[in-house]
């Protein structure tokens, strides 16, 4: 494979370059050492066709939505024009892959085309999912196809609007070429917006080939972008690990708390801003089950449901590994750095977790004995095959003084006494909090999601979009960017598969 340096002997007279001012960039990561990357321009397309643009996303970006609808956007997002100022670089990086690692790995097909400063002062990655080749690429084509494509789309405004962290799309671009997997599929490029693209494989590149002056300058970029308070304590590098764990652990347990599984939690997938990244074989549960898994590549549960803090802790072991030469002290004392750092991740990810889960119950003060009443219902709805999200979404509407009002709960237990047995430990609890339950109710309302991505309405946008129909994808987009109201409309996209509907296995579509 090509090293990052030979990049810059490529041809960038295949790409035409715009003087058009539709961006204002101003590209930081460029600026680092140029082993951190290699420049490389996208690799055009026969066809550029803009099949969605995120006019909401592009406000928030400071642009302008209606020349980016232009065939002259389609060709700036599609890699065919590079617009004034851009600069695109593919990023390096490592990662361990199922706890094998792998030194050399990188944007294999994607392109960082710039940054830019949104209108609430955040600097936001403007990037290219399937830009084409790179040196990273291996074996690799480059390429994205429709499928993954739409899927990121969707699972990332979801995400966005149930107010979790994440990566998002500016916009769905066709490439009008053929693009061969398994099978030969429609090509398309996703325009990806994110608060930072350093993974804690990015640590690791540098970290295991004993580049410590890399990995310093690495982490006073990250602490410059991201975490600007650090550099202002005694130890910034270790304040920097304790605000890296504060965060992820905090993301982990908003993605339980909504039934979320990434289902590729590698080193690589682990953005250091906290943002969930890398949307490839995820999957919201319909039927809970603690071991759910859904990717396919994912035959022994690394990665299921509730195997998730305990991953999470060991990438986060992984970078702080990585940072040892910045903790200060001897290596003795480097360690104990580190491990006083990881130490706060168990409290912090419980807090985030049972608070939670406590909010989504109803409880809205802390008791003794509130963390086990939560667990014991996510058990019997596990035994039950309950609904994940429409068991919290119809608890919300029960009358804490009037169990006639449970039948929507009991419906979604396969023996619905499961369900009676534990409302009425459920309602002696609801009994000690003085507040009205109308407040109750809309406290749950306002965490327990009426709608989520599921798996077959995703899976059916695809396959429309594939045959040239996209308004399955409006309507799938409709209501997961408002997924706490009710939608009367589209009251179908509340219900679980149907048995013949049911996706058991996600792809990462590489």
């Amino acid at each position: 494979m090509n090293s990052p340096s030979d990049l810059h002997s490529l041809d960038r007279d295949a790409v035409e370059t715009t003087a058009a001012p539709l961006f204002a960039f101003d590209n930081s990561y460029a600026r680092l050492p140029e082993h951190f990357y290699a420049r490389v321009p996208p690799t055009p397309v026969a066809e550029p066709g803009l099949l969605r643009l995120n006019r909401p996303l592009a406000e928030q970006l400071g642009l302008d939505a209606d020349a980016l609808s232009t065939p002259t956007g389609a060709a700036i997002f599609a890699g065919n024009l590079i617009p004034e100022g851009a600069d695109p670089i593919a990023m390096a990086y490592a990662g361990h892959q199922y706890a094998q690692f792998v030194p050399s790995l990188g944007d294999g097909r994607a392109i960082l085309l710039g940054e830019l400063i949104d209108r609430n002062g955040v600097r936001r990655d403007l990037h290219l999912k399937g830009a084409g080749r790179t040196p990273f690429s291996r074996s690799g084509d480059g390429r994205a196809v429709l499928g993954p494509v739409l899927r990121e789309y969707v699972l990332g405004e979801a995400m966005a609007a149930l107010g979790i962290p994440t990566t998002r799309a500016l916009a769905m671009v066709a490439t009008g070429e053929e693009v061969y997997r398994e099978r030969i599929e429609s090509g398309a490029v996703l325009v990806r917006v994110a608060a930072g693209h350093v993974r804690v494989g990015t640590f690791e590149y540098f970290a295991r080939r004993g580049n410590s002056e890399a990995v310093k300058a690495l982490a006073d970029y990250v602490i410059q972008r991201h975490y600007p308070d650090c550099a202002e304590t005694e130890q910034p590098y270790q304040a920097l690990l304790e605000q890296v764990v504060k965060r992820q652990a905090e993301l982990i347990a908003q993605w339980m708390l909504v039934g979320f599984i990434h289902g590729v939690m590698n080193t690589d997938n682990v953005a250091i801003s906290g943002e969930t990244i890398d949307y490839g074989p995820c999957a919201f549960m319909d039927a809970f089950h603690p071991q759910t898994v859904y990717s396919s590549i994912d035959r022994f549960g690394r990665y299921a449901w509730d195997q998730q803090p305990r991953i999470g802790y060991w990438n986060l072991t992984q970078l702080a590994n990585c940072l040892l030469p910045l903790l200060g002290g001897d290596e003795d004392e480097a360690k104990q750095t580190a491990r006083n750092a990881l130490d706060t991740y168990g409290k912090a990810f419980e807090t985030h977790y049972y608070g939670g889960l406590r909010t989504k119950i109803g409880l809205l003060d802390e008791r003794a004995g509130d963390d086990d009443l939560a667990l014991d219902l996510l058990g019997r709805m596990a035994a039950q095959q309950a609904d994940f999200t429409n068991t919290f979404r119809a608890l919300c509407e029960v009358d804490a003084d009037d169990p006639a009002t449970d039948a929507s709960v009991r419906r979604l237990f396969a023996a619905p006494a499961a369900f009676d047995q534990w409302a009425l430990q459920w309602r002696e609890r609801l009994a000690t909090q003085t507040q009205p339950d109308s407040e109750r109710q809309a406290a749950m309302r306002a965490v327990n999601p009426a709608y989520i991505p599921r798996n077959h309405r995703v899976q059916q946008a695809i396959d429309a979009a594939n045959n040239g129909d996209l308004e399955p994808l409006d309507r799938l987009l409709e209501v997961v960017s408002q997924p706490y109201e009710e939608h009367p409309a589209r009251a179908e996209y509340r219900q679980p598969p149907r048995p013949d509907e049911v996706v058991e296995r996600t792809f990462c579509g590489t």
